[in-house]
């Protein structure tokens, strides 16, 4: 295995992860940004005013694009799979 395809790999594995992390994130960011809003405007200072509904709206976002993390993770296994065996057979 040559150092080119061992950066290829990690530098497939982190844009992998980044794109299948990035939904979630970006659901939790924006639901904990509406719930900060309305604390500071409500001067409303409970903690789990601003922990319940992050959850809920992960648990949704990966109700939502769960079949989706599902595909590209797959993609990226079989990838990997394939040149495993390509490695294996030089």
């Amino acid at each position: 295995m040559t150092q080119e395809m061992i950066i290829q790999l990690a530098s497939s594995a982190v844009w992998t992860l980044l794109k299948v992390s990035a939904p979630l994130l970006l659901v939790s960011l924006v639901v904990g940004l509406l719930v900060s809003i309305l604390q500071a405007t409500t001067q409303i200072q409970e903690q789990t005013l601003s922990f319940v509904p992050k959850i809920v709206a992960v648990f949704l976002a990966l109700v939502f694009f769960g079949p989706w993390i599902m595909e590209e993770l797959k993609t990226f296994t079989i990838e990997i799979f394939k040149q495993i065996a390509e490695v294996s057979r030089k």
